[in-house]
């Protein structure tokens, strides 16, 4: 007896007399969730995040200026934002590059070195939106190698045995040398060579700046060893690119002409 002596109902070969079938085509994709309102606004604030730890992490970090060290490029309370790149893959920053590097210790007060204070400005600082503490900005002077003396008769800083002259960019503030530090002119100094891998920088504003040369009072004169003056290339965290705020000073910064005939230390 056959199923249609029994009075079964044939089976369709395209499957539709079959329960287990879809509805939907099997040629077509099964429609997608969409996020609601607050998922999608929880995303993109991750998204956003990422993206700010890794430009602050690779490109560009901002600071602000907590001194009259810098002055009259840079003043008090001015942000900047610094780059990064140009140090990578073994660049190393040249002499006349305004740097922003880790305190070497004890060149910061404590205030300073803290850094912002309460829960907002501290997640917005580990992120790069918000200025961190703990770095200083100095021009860098000298780089491995090089010979400093002040000064020439006409108070210059002579790099290598040749005066520069900084008028550009420094200002004396009624000191009598471009490096008035530590004896504001008094008397004259030397340093160098400067040691593989360690930087000489000091501030714009030289009677009013707590640098390499302030330092200096801290070696012996005998003592080549003597690293208090320098700064480690390791905590550079990178180079000037551009003053932002406020707006109305707002300026993407340039090189400096005045050590191109400094000669490389022999």
């Amino acid at each position: 007896m056959t199923s249609e002596d029994r009075g079964t109902p044939p089976v369709d070969d395209d499957g539709a007399g079959d329960p287990r079938s879809s509805s939907v085509p099997a040629d077509q994709p099964t429609p997608k969730r969409k996020l609601s309102g607050w998922q999608e606004t929880i995303l993109l604030l991750v998204v956003a995040v990422a993206l700010a730890v890794v430009v602050k992490s690779f490109f560009v970090q901002s600071f602000y200026i907590p001194s009259e060290s810098m002055e009259p490029g840079l003043v008090i309370n001015d942000r900047i934002l610094v780059q990064k790149p140009s140090y990578w893959f073994g660049g190393e920053p040249q002499r006349g590059d305004v740097i922003v590097f880790e305190d070497p210790g004890g060149w910061l007060d404590p205030i300073s070195s803290a850094g912002p204070t309460g829960t907002i400005p501290k997640a917005l600082a580990a992120v790069g939106l918000y200025p961190t503490g703990g770095h200083l900005v100095k021009r860098v002077v000298g780089v491995a190698g090089d010979t400093i003396e002040c000064c020439d008769e006409q108070g210059r800083l002579m790099i290598n045995g040749v005066a520069v002259d900084e008028s550009d960019y420094a200002v004396l503030d009624g000191a009598a040398c471009y490096g008035p530090m530590p004896s504001q002119c008094g008397e004259d100094w030397k340093v160098g060579p400067i040691p593989e891998g360690k930087l000489f920088v000091m501030g714009d504003n030289r009677r009013h700046s707590g640098d390499s040369s302030a330092k200096l009072d801290q070696c012996e004169p005998d003592d080549a060893g003597c690293d208090a003056p320098y700064v480690d290339v390791d905590s550079v965290v990178g180079r000037l690119l551009a003053r932002v705020w406020p707006a109305k000073r707002f300026d993407l910064t340039s090189g400096v002409d005045a050590f191109d005939d400094v000669p490389d230390p022999s």
